[in-house]
Order: C-alpha cells, then sequence, then structure tokens
C-alpha cells in the first residue's frame, strides 16, 4: 500500500447508536489493518469521534483525503460509510490508500454526501460533532474550543454578552422557547450575592437523543457554552445534571470535567456533576433543583421561579443542552449567522432525533421554519417501502401528533403550538399507516402515569384515570360517553396540575382526538347509544 498524504485519516463513529452496532470492534480491527500495513498511527489516524448523523446505517466511518481541520468541518460527510463490519476494515483501508477498484469494493457501503439528509443540514450546535475526538482535550483546542471564552471574558462586558445574545435571537432549546437572554437578565439584576448555573441535561423523552448526541460528540463544547452564560450572569459555581441513563455521556463529561481542571480553563467557574436516578419529573426545572439539593425530585409552586429563588435560596439560570452548546458559535460573529437563520419568532437551527416508522433514522440540524415534510419525507426518505405518512409526533409525552395532511406546516415554536403539539426538546417520530392513535396515545398516557411524582391530585390520579379510559378505547370497549368524559378529564389535568408534567400530558391524547377522531369513534361498542 502507498504511504496516505498528508492529513488523511478515518474518523470512526463512537457515539451510542454506533456503538450498539458495532463500532468498537470495527475501529480495533482497522488499527490492526492499518499495522498489518506497516503504518504507523501518526502516520495514518483512526480517531473515534461523535455522531456521524445516520444512526440507522452505523457504525458509521468517515475517510479524509488530506483534508485540513477547516475543510473537515466544512464537509464532514464527504466521503462516509455505513453498514460496515470487522471483516471489511483491510478493504477500508485500501480504499483510503489506493482508491480506485480498492474503493469500488465498498460502493454498497459508500453514502451519497449529496442526499438531503445530509446536504440539508445546516450545523451550528453539531457543528464539531463527528469531527473532534470527544476524549482528547487537544483536537478540541484544534478545532477552536474555549475560544470564544476567552474572546468573550477579554472584550465583553456581561451586559453586552446579553446584548448580544438578545440580538441573535436565541431561545431556550429545552421546550418551552422562553428567550435566552431574557432569562439571563432576570438572573443578572438580582440583588447582589452568589448566583448558580445549572445545564438540565435530563433529557428523559421517548424518541429523543439530541443532548446525548453533544454529550458525546463533544463534551467541551457544552463546558465553553455553561462558562459563557456564567460570564453574562456573575455565576461562580454550577451543576450539570444527567440521568443516568447515559452512561457513556457521563463518562465522556467527567473526563472533560477533569481535563479543563487540570488546565484552568474554566476558572473561576467550578462546575459539578450530578447524576440522576432517571425521574422524567426531574427534567421540570424545580424538581431538578429539590434533586441537586438532596430532596425528593419534586416540583413546587412557582412563583418565585429559580431565576429568582433556586438552589439554596440564590438566583439560578437555568438552561439546556443544546442552548449552551449554541454560544461559541453565536459569539464567533455577534449572532450574525443565528440571526439570519430561522423565521422572525424562531431564529437559528433546531436538532431534531428522527425516528419510528422512517428510512433514515438519525439526528439532524435544519434552520428553525423547515418544514415537517422536508424533515421526514425529503431528509427522512419517509416510511419504508413507501407507505404513507400517518403522522409525526413531535414533543415527547408532552406534544402531540401532527397528521399527514399538515406536514407543510414549519417547525417553529408558534405553528407547532397550534396545531396541539409543542417543539419539545426536539424528538419526532414518525407514525406509520398501521398504527391506532388510541393506542398510541394510551402508550405515553402510561409513561406519564409511571413517571409522575405523585406530588399533586391531578396528576397522580388524573393520568390513571385518563390510561382506564384510553384502555377502553383500545379495548374497543368505550361507550360513546366516554370520548366526552375523556375530554372533560383532559382538561381538569391539563389546567389543575402542579407541573409541566401533569399540564402536558393530556397533549397526546387530544392531538389525536382533534385529528383522528374518528379512531376512537370507531372503538366504540356498536349500538351502545348516539354520540353526546
Amino acid at each position: 500500500m502507498s504511504a496516505p498524504g498528508l492529513g488523511a485519516g478515518l474518523r470512526c463513529c463512537s457515539a451510542s447508536g454506533c456503538r450498539q452496532a458495532g463500532s468498537e470492534p470495527l475501529r480495533a480491527a482497522l488499527e490492526r489493518a492499518r499495522a498489518a500495513a506497516g503504518l504507523a498511527p501518526q502516520a495514518l489516524p483512526i480517531r473515534p469521534v461523535g455522531c456521524l448523523r445516520l444512526c440507522g446505517r452505523g457504525p458509521l466511518v468517515a475517510v479524509d483525503r488530506a483534508r485540513s481541520n477547516a475543510e473537515i468541518c466544512a464537509a464532514p460527510f464527504a466521503e462516509l460509510y455505513g453498514d460496515l463490519d470487522p471483516g471489511q476494515a483491510p478493504a477500508l483501508l485500501a480504499a483510503l490508500l489506493q482508491g480506485g477498484p480498492a474503493a469500488e469494493a465498498l460502493a454498497p457501503q459508500r453514502l451519497d454526501p449529496t442526499q438531503p439528509f445530509f446536504a440539508l443540514q445546516q450545523p451550528l450546535v453539531l457543528e464539531t460533532c463527528g469531527v473532534v475526538n470527544p476524549d482528547s482535550l487537544e483536537d478540541a483546542l484544534a478545532h477552536g474550543a474555549y475560544a470564544q471564552l476567552r474572546r468573550c471574558r477579554e472584550r465583553l462586558t456581561p451586559a453586552a454578552l446579553r446584548e448580544l445574545v438578545r440580538r441573535s435571537g436565541l431561545r431556550g432549546r429545552g421546550g418551552a422557547g422562553y428567550p435566552t437572554a431574557l432569562k439571563w437578565e432576570t438572573v443578572a439584576l438580582q440583588p447582589p450575592g452568589p448566583r448558580w448555573l445549572v445545564c438540565n441535561a435530563d433529557e428523559g423523552d421517548p424518541g429523543a437523543f439530541m443532548d446525548r448526541t453533544v454529550l458525546e460528540g463533544d463534551p467541551h463544547r457544552l463546558l465553553e457554552g455553561m462558562a459563557i452564560a456564567a460570564h453574562a450572569v456573575g455565576a461562580e459555581r454550577g451543576f450539570i445534571y444527567l440521568r443516568a441513563e447515559y452512561p457513556l455521556a457521563i463518562e465522556r463529561l467527567g473526563r472533560a470535567l477533569q481535563q479543563t481542571a487540570e488546565r484552568g480553563l474554566l476558572a473561576p467557574l467550578q462546575l459539578e456533576l450530578r447524576v440522576g436516578a432517571g425521574a422524567y419529573v426531574c427534567g421540570e426545572e424545580t424538581a431538578l433543583l429539590a434533586s441537586i439539593q438532596g430532596q425528593r425530585g419534586t416540583p413546587r409552586v412557582r412563583p418565585p421561579y429559580p431565576a429568582q429563588q433556586g438552589l439554596w435560596g440564590a438566583p439560578t439560570l437555568i438552561n439546556n443542552v443544546e442552548t449552551l452548546a449554541a454560544l461559541p458559535a453565536i459569539l464567533r460573529d455577534d449572532g450574525a449567522r443565528h440571526a439570519a437563520l430561522g423565521t422572525a419568532g424562531s431564529r437559528g437551527t433546531k436538532v431534531f432525533s428522527l425516528s419510528g416508522a422512517v428510512c433514515n433514522t438519525g439526528v439532524v440540524e435544519v434552520p428553525m421554519g423547515t418544514s415537517l415534510r422536508t424533515v421526514v419525507e425529503t431528509m427522512g426518505g419517509g416510511v419504508p417501502g413507501g407507505a404513507p405518512v400517518k403522522a409525526v409526533q413531535t414533543g415527547g409525552p408532552s406534544g402531540g401528533c401532527i397528521p399527514a395532511d399538515r406536514l407543510d406546516t414549519p417547525v417553529d415554536y408558534e405553528s407547532l403550538q397550534a396545531l396541539g403539539s409543542m417543539m419539545g426538546s426536539g424528538g419526532m417520530v414518525v407514525i406509520g399507516p398501521d398504527t391506532a392513535m388510541p393506542e398510541l396515545a394510551l402508550h405515553f398516557m402510561r409513561f406519564c402515569v409511571n413517571e409522575s411524582c405523585g406530588k399533586c391530585l391531578p396528576c397522580r390520579a388524573g393520568t390513571v384515570q385518563l390510561a382506564a379510559l384510553l384502555e377502553r378505547f383500545v379495548e374497543r370497549r368505550a361507550v360513546p360517553a366516554d370520548l366526552e368524559r375523556l375530554e372533560e378529564l383532559c382538561a381538569m389535568v391539563r389546567h389543575t396540575s402542579l407541573c409541566g408534567l401533569g399540564q402536558a400530558a393530556p397533549n397526546p391524547v387530544l392531538s389525536t382526538l382533534r385529528w383522528f377522531r374518528s379512531e376512537y369513534e370507531a372503538a366504540c361498542l356498536p349500538g351502545a347509544g348516539p354520540w353526546p
């Protein structure tokens, strides 16, 4: 084999999805093939990297032929192979070193970088994910990590930083879309005293893996964003609250914290990793704060809001992973690109995890305002086998189902809310024609029953009764009056529950009733009486 050109190498996806598909044995086989070819590791780097997006085709390996870091960041999918096994490692190495016939042998595994799934992505949050080695601080620094933090501390006052983020139009990516700069301003303008910073990494929605992608792919990106936010509000201590079900993210984030501490990159900010026990309700900010303080993770009445009285009674800024990870890219051009993308009310990009009955399962980052049809059918490839899309469920158990005839809806906060759904953290589950909507609603309601903290009666008992009513429809033993009871109970749970879990639990039921009511009516016993 010929010697590789300068900068040539392989990037092996080492995110959870590809690891489950066998990426670690594949990388070991590639290293053995490199040794057999007589090449030193520095002559042909084989690097573990974060998510390469198309999770359903894992394990994925990207081939770089004598390209600089900037060129790789600009076109990370230029030569990408999927569905690989360790036995193909010698052929993949030959494809890099020889090209020609050797590369043609892997043609079935090569993914087209011009296909919409890759071509329509516009990464800001994920711009270094799949490029940097998540275990290497040096690699992160070589790709610009912490440069914006230094600039921010040297050239921007906290007030100027908050104004820059306000102009960028960044809204919280955790679900509600609250303006980020306004939350920062609320914390910063509290009376003098200590302030806390918290990253909500408790990603628990079924079908959501956006935050996990960032945490596993470039943990230094999050840490830099947290330090920038801390500068904006005057916080010197903070926590990252991460669910225990993400062991790889915990490992990589812990290593990144240790690396930055050794170099003093975040000082004077002190960050601590807290691992949650998996309670979905701890994604609600007041329950999350209680858990950090060592108390039972249950929500409390607001106001006062955490920005006024949070951890141990002090003003506390809470942002989610994607919000914080967007900050380095926003600062690079003073928010100009972020403000230019998206819609008037929803600026920038959004990361979605695309799953369910869809051909291309994985992670996409697209400008706000991109239509559901573009994401699901153009980028996702639609339902396998060419069957029509029945609906798209967004926002997890707190969201709703959007029917196929509304797929041209732009993905932004207000448009999804108008359809009875929500952006949520970014989970997007495609539903095929064989799924019965009462069954889907029951699935999410059972999730809410299991995850309710039990503190307030409407959620504790109301979700149980909603599940019991939905079971009647699924088992086709409902009567028309049950439909009226279902709607009344949804309204009660929504308007009287203490926190967002109970308030949003009826959303999947109400949205399926709105768009697929005939399926509920068809599930009623024949001759059971007239519709109320």
